[in-house]
């Protein structure tokens, strides 16, 4: 298997997370993948990139875009991504991700395409489906590949996505020569998939975080968290115990929450909870989520007001990007035969 230069040749692994600006980022985010890319900024070499131009691969409103790409970087910082500590940009400001993707795509065979898992559920959901659909995993293919990426955190639903990408990158270095590392996907073990508020039987997603009590919003204020926990679907028992069973999973749900926001033991919280209902575990899970969210919320709220700041940490992302990935494209195209100049 080709790994090329990996941490054994005493680098840094390197790490690319890409996420979507389409829809507020919530506590599922945050528990699930925003905190352990902020724990890991100092080991590890780390790539962050707001992916718009996969957002695109279904219908967007362009303002609604524009503003929710702001926010979403706005958000990042907020949450911990020193972009002193790592390379957080826009993918659509780096133009060799659409390049290498039109070169990947050249030896990419659509029959993987057309098998992937989340073309199909989201072919099925609409009556005329985009190219860009179909090939959004080649785009992301070229994402990780092009930072020669060791890991590639993700959740169960995008690791299809990444085994492609290994795929990819194995199939052009077997008709080119040595030019990709074959990324591994990372799933986190714990609060991976916190799931919906009002239907625990499913993720949390930022796509739904517009209908109000699917989730509770990073951005959002005391109020609002309380009024949304206050609501949160739980099930006809009394007791307040972490399991597996789905009859309990918004119990759990509630419960995993408070443990990965308070450190806790599993078996100290179940003793504090013994005795108490649901309405008082509703309520202190609303209140550790409302002191964990304060100083995220101040520093995003301070970006937004006044945004010159983080159109200025947006541009020195994306030039450290450039600085990666502009390279990287020189040597496919000389390996596929193009004349490179400069």
């Amino acid at each position: 298997m080709t790994t090329l230069a990996t941490a054994s040749s005493g680098k840094k692994i390197r790490v690319f997370s890409g996420i979507q600006p389409s829809g507020a980022l919530t506590i599922g985010n945050y528990l699930g993948a925003i905190r352990q890319w902020v724990a890991g900024l100092e080991e590890k070499e780390n790539f962050f990139c707001i992916v718009d131009l996969h957002t695109i691969t279904v219908p967007q409103e362009p303002q609604a875009l524009l503003r929710r790409t702001r926010e979403m970087a706005a958000m990042l910082i907020a949450c911990g991504l020193d972009p002193q500590k790592c390379t957080l940009f826009i993918q659509s400001h780096v133009a060799a991700h659409a390049e290498c993707c039109w070169i990947l795509n050249c030896v990419t065979p659509v029959g993987w395409l057309e098998r992937m898992t989340q073309y199909k559920l989201k072919a099925q959901q609409q009556e005329s489906v985009s190219t860009g659909l179909l090939d959004y995993p080649v785009l992301q293919a070229a994402d990780i590949l092009l930072y020669d990426s060791n890991e590639v955190p993700v959740g169960e639903d995008q690791k299809q996505h990444v085994e492609l990408a290994r795929d990819v990158a194995q199939r052009f270095n077997n008709l080119y020569g040595e030019t990709f590392v074959v990324p591994e996907p990372v799933i986190p073990k714990l609060g991976a998939r916190i799931k919906a508020l009002d239907d625990p039987a499913s993720k949390m997603s930022k796509s739904k975080a517009h209908i109000r009590l699917h989730a509770i919003r990073l951005a959002d204020g005391p109020d609002e968290i309380r009024y949304v926990g206050k609501r949160a679907v739980t099930d006809l028992g009394r007791e307040i115990v972490f399991s597996d069973t789905p009859e309990k999973a918004g119990v759990n749900n509630l419960l995993e929450i408070y443990e990965l926001l308070t450190g806790k033991r599993r078996d100290v919280i179940e003793a504090h909870f013994a005795g108490k209902g649901y309405g008082q575990l509703k309520q202190e899970v609303a209140e550790v989520v409302i002191e964990a969210l304060r100083p995220i919320r101040e520093r995003y709220l301070t970006f937004i007001a006044d945004p010159t700041e983080l159109d200025r940490l947006l541009a020195m992302g994306a030039e450290r990007a450039r600085a990666v990935a502009d390279p990287k494209m020189r040597e496919i195209k000389r390996k596929v035969g193009f004349i490179v100049t400069g």
